[in-house]
C-alpha cells in the first residue's frame, strides 16, 4: 500500500503496538511501515507490559487492544495516560459495541478502530492522534450513532429540531457535519475537501459551537437526524 497524504510530523510518529496475537501485531507492523512518518518502537503483548515499555520509551501513539492477559486495554489506558509524556491512545479491537467504545472514551482514549479497518484508516489515525485529533472508526461511529437512535435519541422523525440546529451552518460546514456522520477524521475530511487541517479543525469547532454539541458522535448524531449521513 502506498503512503497517504497528510500532515507531516518534524519528526516520526513513535508508535507502541499492543495486542496479545501475534499476528495481528504483524499486520498492524506491516501496514504502518507503509508511512514513511510512522516508526513502531516498541511491541507489547499484554497491557502491563505496554505500560512499562511506555514509561522506558515515550511513544506518540499507543495502538492497544482491549482483550489482553494481565492487564487488559481499558485498564492500561488509565495508566498510560499519567505517564509523561502522555501517549495518546487509540483501541484497536474487534470488539465494536458501544459499551467498549464508552468505556474506551471514557478512560481517556484518544480513538477507536476496529480490527477490520482497512490500511489507510489505521495509518489516518495513527496521524490523527499525535496531532492530538480524536478518532473514531466508521464503522464504530456508525454503530454508536445507530444504538442512540433505537434508544430514543431521535430519528429522522425529529429532523425538525436538528434541522433548526444547523441552520446557522454554512454551506462548507454542512459538508463537514456530514463527513462526521461518516465517521471521517480530520485528516481524511482534509483530503476530500482539499483543505487543510487547520482550516477543518476550525470548521469543527464552529460545527459543535453553533450546533450546541459536545463531542464528534454528538455531532454525527445530529448529521444523522438531519439526514446529512446515510
Amino acid at each position: 500500500m502506498s503512503d497517504l497524504p497528510g500532515a507531516r510530523t518534524a519528526q516520526p510518529v513513535r508508535v507502541l503496538l499492543a495486542d496479545d496475537e501475534e499476528m495481528i501485531r504483524h499486520g498492524v507492523r506491516l501496514i504502518l511501515r507503509h508511512a514513511e512518518d510512522i516508526d513502531v518502537v516498541a511491541e507489547a503483548t499484554n497491557g502491563a507490559e505496554a505500560v512499562e515499555l511506555a514509561a522506558r520509551t515515550p511513544v506518540d501513539v499507543a495502538l492497544i487492544d482491549i482483550r489482553m492477559p494481565v492487564l487488559d486495554g481499558l485498564a492500561a489506558i488509565e495508566q498510560l495516560i499519567r505517564l509523561d509524556p502522555e501517549p495518546q491512545v487509540v483501541m484497536l479491537t474487534t470488539f465494536g459495541d458501544e459499551e467498549n467504545v464508552t468505556r474506551a472514551l471514557q478512560a481517556g482514549a484518544s480513538g477507536f478502530l476496529l480490527k477490520d479497518d482497512g490500511p489507510q484508516e489505521l495509518i489516518s489515525a495513527v496521524r490523527a492522534a499525535a496531532a492530538g485529533d480524536a478518532v473514531l472508526s466508521p464503522g464504530v461511529t456508525g454503530h454508536v450513532v445507530k444504538r442512540m437512535l433505537q434508544g430514543g435519541g431521535g430519528g429522522r422523525a425529529g429532523a425538525g429540531g436538528a434541522d433548526e440546529r444547523l441552520a446557522a451552518l454554512t454551506d462548507r460546514e454542512r459538508e463537514v457535519l456530514a463527513m462526521l456522520g461518516e465517521g471521517l477524521s480530520n485528516l481524511d475530511i482534509g483530503s476530500r475537501l482539499e483543505i487543510g487541517l487547520g482550516t477543518v479543525k476550525t470548521h469543527v469547532g464552529r460545527i459543535l459551537d453553533k450546533t450546541g454539541t459536545q463531542s464528534r458522535v454528538q455531532a454525527a448524531l445530529l448529521a444523522h437526524q438531519a439526514g446529512l449521513a446515510g
